[in-house]
C-alpha cells in the first residue's frame, strides 16, 4: 500500500495528555515543520479538542502552522480519516485495554504504521490473536511497547546476542538483565494502565494465566521454564543481592516476542530475567527486602490520569540497565544500555518519537512485531544519535 502521498509522516494522537504533549514537544523542538519533507518529518497532532491542541500547540513552542486534528477513539470515523492522512501514527492514549482497539483496527485496515507504549500483554495478545493476519496483509507495522517498557530491554538483549555471536560464535543461551539504577516517577496514565489489568483479570480470571507466562506473547510457541523472579535472592556471580524489578512482567514477554519473530536466532531453548541489582552484604539484602515490599505504582497516593514527573524530575532521571550473556562454558558477555532523562516519561517521550521516525525509514514487512524485530539496529542507531541512550559492550 503505497503511502507516500499522505499528507504527514506522522501523527501524534493523545498529544493533549501527559505523555502525549512530551512527544510532540520532543517532536518541536527537534524536528519542528520547516525541515518537513528534507531534514525532518512533517508531523500532525490529534486529540478529542481542537481548542486543548491549540492551547498544547502554543505551550510546548510549536510552530503556529502545526496540523491539528480532531479525532475521538469514540468516533470511528474520525480514527479512520485521521490513519488515512499519516504513514505512521504514535498513539499515547491509554489504558489500552480500554480505548486502544479502535485506533489499532483503523491504522491496520489503512495499512498506516503505529506505535504505541502498551505495557498491557494480555491485551497484547488478545490483538495479536485478532488482527495479527489482518496487519500483515495491509503492510502495517505495528510496533507495541515503543518506550521504556520495553525498548531498552528489547535492544538490549539484541545488541548482547551480536556481541556473544561475535565474542563466542554463538549466541549466549541465558541472559540476565539487570536494573543497575534508575530515577523517575510514575504517571496518572501508568498506574491506570495497571488498575484496568487488574480489574480485567478479576472478571475473567483464565487472563491471569497468559499474564503469568513468559511466552504470553508467542501464541503457539512455549519455550523451557523461566526464572519467576518473584523473591529477593543473592546472586553470587553479580556479587549482589536482587529484588523484583515491576516492569519485568512486561519486558521478558517482548523479548521472547522478539526471539520467536526472528526465527529463534538465540535458540528455543533461551531463558531471560529481570531483576534489580541492590548491591552486596547487609546494607544490600536491607535494601533489596524493603524494595520488595515497597510498590511502585498501585498505591493510594498515585497521580491521576494528566499529572506525572515535573520537568526537573524529568531532566535529572537516569537509567542503567546491565545485561549478561553466560555461555554453557561459564564465559560471560556484558553489555550495558544507559539512559538520560526520567526513563517512563522524559526519555520515553524520545523512544517512541525515533521509532516512527525509523517505521518512515523501514522496509519491514508487515505484522504486529516489537522494535527489536521490525527495527532492531536501525533504531539503536537512532537511539544513539538522537534521544541520549548508549548501546555499549562492556568488559
Amino acid at each position: 500500500m503505497d503511502k507516500s502521498a499522505r499528507p504527514y509522516d506522522i501523527v501524534v494522537y493523545g498529544a493533549t495528555g501527559f505523555t502525549g504533549r512530551l512527544v510532540a514537544e520532543y517532536l518541536a523542538q527537534h524536528y519542528g515543520q520547516e525541515g518537513a519533507g528534507k531534514d525532518g518529518p512533517s508531523w500532525a497532532m490529534a486529540g478529542r479538542s481542537a481548542d486543548k491542541l491549540a492551547e498544547v500547540r502554543d505551550l510546548i513552542g510549536a510552530p503556529a502552522d502545526t496540523p491539528l486534528i480532531v479525532a475521538d477513539a469514540a468516533d470511528p470515523a474520525s480514527l479512520a480519516a485521521m490513519v488515512e492522512q499519516a504513514r505512521v501514527v504514535i498513539t499515547t492514549v491509554g489504558p489500552y485495554q480500554l480505548y486502544g482497539e479502535p485506533l489499532l483496527a483503523a491504522c491496520i485496515a489503512a495499512g498506516t504504521d503505529y506505535a504505541d507504549l502498551c505495557g498491557e500483554p494480555v491485551w497484547m495478545r488478545q490483538m495479536i490473536d485478532k488482527y495479527g493476519d489482518a496487519a500483515k496483509q495491509s503492510g502495517a507495522r505495528i510496533c507495541f511497547s515503543s518506550g521504556f517498557d520495553s525498548i531498552p530491554f528489547d535492544l538490549g538483549v539484541l545488541m548482547l546476542q551480536k556481541e556473544a555471536v561475535a565474542k563466542f560464535g554463538r549466541p549466549a543461551p541465558r541472559v540476565k538483565g539487570r536494573m543497575r539504577g534508575m530515577k523517575g516517577g510514575a504517571s496518572g496514565g501508568t498506574a491506570a494502565s495497571l488498575k484496568a489489568t487488574l480489574v480485567a483479570m478479576g472478571r475473567d480470571p483464565s487472563l491471569i494465566a497468559l499474564m503469568q507466562s513468559a511466552f504470553c506473547l508467542t501464541p503457539g510457541f512455549e519455550g523451557p521454564a523461566q526464572p519467576a523472579g518473584n523473591t529477593v535472592q543473592y546472586d553470587a556471580a553479580l556479587d549482589s543481592w536482587e529484588t523484583p524489578f515491576i516492569m519485568a512482567a512486561i519486558n521478558t514477554k517482548n523479548v521472547h516476542r522478539t526471539n520467536a519473530l526472528l526465527g529463534h536466532p538465540w535458540g528455543t531453548d533461551f531463558v531471560y530475567d529481570e531483576m534489580v541489582l541492590t548491591g552486596p552484604g547487609d546494607q544490600g539484602k536491607a535494601i533489596a527486602e524493603h524494595l520488595a515490599k515497597t510498590p511502585m505504582i498501585g498505591r493510594p497516593d498515585d497521580p491521576k490520569p494528566g499529572e506525572g514527573p515535573s520537568p526537573q524530575e524529568r531532566a535529572t532521571g537516569f537509567y542503567d540497565v546491565l545485561f549478561v550473556g553466560e555461555m554453557p562454558d561459564g564465559q560471560v558477555v556484558r553489555y550495558g544500555v544507559k539512559g538520560r532523562y526520567d526513563p517512563g516519561y522524559g526519555s520515553t517521550s524520545r523512544m517512541i518519537s525515533e521509532t516512527a521516525i525509523a517505521l518512515l525509514a523501514s522496509d519491514a514487512a508487515g505484522g504486529i512485531g516489537t522494535p527489536g524485530a521490525i527495527l532492531g539496529e536501525a533504531l539503536v542507531q537512532r537511539l544513539r544519535e538522537h534521544a541520549e541512550i548508549s548501546f555499549a559492550a562492556e568488559a
